[in-house]
């Protein structure tokens, strides 16, 4: 029995077929573009068959959309969507199987939601587009009186081309998920890099007083020395700390964290040492504490100002014998931790107050890292709010743009919060802006201090009255920026204007513009 003679075997394949299969699969697999090889596959299977208004709907999120065709127009594509289970179309994608509608002018379940007409047209068939069981789309055509195959052809035929198209589909849909994959990979490690190389890790910024931070850090971070990182609430210390970890031998041990300031007198020596079960009321079991969990990496104590007399001697005892007792234990505990304290408080003073440990404070203030505040570090400003800008986006997904206007006053705010401050503005910004920018105008409700009541001690204005942003208050933050920063830089103008992020020919228009001398 000879494979192409269809009369002998209905299964059997004629030698027309066989060359429209040949056709396709060439075209399939010689062309990049997969919406155009589709497109081509459908010419072939017109000409070669006579099927008509054949289309190719891809399944994406429930819903089959038209993704090639030759003869629908954009708008009927468009409209030419189904839902699963949805006429013909639908049907064949829910249940995996070959849809026959005999008469499409009086079977229901021929839909024509694209709202072609075509009274040639006979019968409609669709077979699913199946990879591993999974549908991805569904192919359709039309039979009209010139059609050289009955159903049973049709269906054979098209079942054929159906599996060469899924295969090429599902490749095109994995390809596309995977480069999405690795466009996202991209972007994430070229922040990863751009920060690392720029921005010193997570710490965003590049002024002078950050550079010195900087090094730093990149020349005790290898060593086993104490550190002791002070500054204002919110400038990131932090940050500071996870960076000397990073960066130290320690890397790949673990970053135990804790705020003193956080948690009471009665509670502290518990997180910091451990208890053994039974030692108070609520110690249904032991734990470990802080100290032991940081064993072989790093500690990070923050606001250690705030912690009470009996801690302070316990601490003290930690740092010089590197051993100590759970809380209700006897039992010695040995530990090789590294230290990295941080206060935003005066600790000389409370020394001399006699609230702080003379003997601590020493063994604390090994290396000494002074943060500066937010409203010291200059055109750092301006990168902090484009870095939790760009996030702030990204988590809310609305599009939000800061006008110069208010850029400006951004970078000339006070900012008491520091970066933690800034932060949290930003994400107000994010939330109640919109997409035609922020302005001055919006500002002055976005930062409450800004308003007239907060600057000047009087009475705030009402939230809904939209008052001009004092001009003057500004102008003394700006002489107030640059005086101070021609006293820290011994008036050399070109120091300070490097440390507020300005030109030299900038700061000597305002030294000019504001009267400045060197008799301050």
């Amino acid at each position: 029995m000879s494979l192409f003679d269809k009369t002998a075997c209905g299964s059997c394949l004629t030698l027309k077929e066989l060359a429209t299969l040949y056709e396709i699969s060439a075209v399939i697999s010689n062309h990049y573009d997969l919406k155009t090889s589709l497109e081509k596959s459908i010419k072939i299977l017109k000409n070669s068959l006579n099927l008509t208004n054949c289309s190719v709907h891809v399944l994406e999120e429930d819903l089959l959309s038209v993704f090639a065709s030759v003869e629908l127009t954009a708008i009927q594509k468009k409209l030419a969507t189904y839902k699963i289970g949805e006429g013909a179309t639908g049907i064949a994608a829910q249940s995996k199987e070959p849809v026959v509608v005999e008469n499409i002018h009086s079977d229901s379940l021929f839909l024509n939601k694209s709202g072609k007409r075509d009274f040639s047209d006979l019968s409609y068939v669709a077979v699913p587009l199946v990879v591993d069981d999974q549908t991805v789309g569904v192919l359709g055509a039309a039979l009209t009186k010139s059609t050289e195959i009955g159903f049973e052809d049709c269906v054979r035929i098209l079942t054929i081309i159906a599996s060469i198209f899924a295969q090429a589909i599902y490749s095109y849909q994995l390809f596309n998920r995977e480069k999405e994959r690795l466009e996202e990979l991209k972007s994430y490690y070229k922040m990863e890099w751009d920060s690392k190389v720029h921005n010193f890790g997570d710490i965003i910024g590049d002024s002078p007083k950050m550079e010195q931070v900087f090094k730093v850090i990149e020349r005790i971070a290898q060593s086993e020395v104490t550190v002791l990182v002070r500054g204002e609430t919110g400038t990131g210390k932090e940050l500071v700390a996870a960076a000397i970890h990073k960066r130290s031998k320690r890397k790949d041990e673990p970053f135990i964290k804790l705020n003193c300031a956080a948690i009471t007198d009665t509670l502290l020596e518990s997180e910091l040492f451990g208890h053994e079960k039974g030692a108070f009321t609520d110690a249904r079991e032991t734990r470990k504490g802080r100290f032991e969990l940081a064993d072989g990496g790093t500690l990070f104590l923050d606001e250690i100002g705030d912690i009470s007399a009996s801690a302070q001697v316990k601490l003290l005892r930690v740092l010089q014998e590197r051993e100590f007792e759970r809380v209700g234990g006897s039992k010695t505990i040995k530990v090789n931790v590294r230290l990295v304290a941080a206060t935003n408080r005066n600790l000389e003073q409370m020394v001399k107050d006699g609230k702080f440990r003379e003997d601590l404070y020493y063994r604390l203030n090994v290396i000494p890292i002074d943060l500066p505040a937010l409203r010291e570090r200059g055109n750092d400003i301006k990168q902090l709010v484009n870095y939790f800008l760009e996030r702030a986006i990204k988590n809310h997904k609305k599009k939000v743009k800061i006008l110069d206007d208010a850029m400006e006053i951004l970078a000339a705010y006070p900012w008491p919060g520091n970066v933690r401050e800034l932060e949290n503005t930003i994400e107000r910004i994010v939330l109640m802006g919109n997409e035609n920018g922020i302005d001055a105008l919006d500002m002055e409700l976005l930062l409450p201090a800004l308003e007239r009541g907060k600057i000047e001690n009087k009475p705030i204005a009402a939230a809904n009255q939209q008052t001009v942003l004092p001009k003057k208050s500004l102008e003394e933050m700006e002489r107030t920026a640059i005086e101070e920063a021609l006293i820290s830089n011994n008036f050399n103008q070109s120091h300070a204007a490097k440390e507020l992020g300005i030109t030299l020919r900038q700061i000597g228009y305002k030294i000019n513009k504001y009267g400045i001398t060197n008799e301050l």
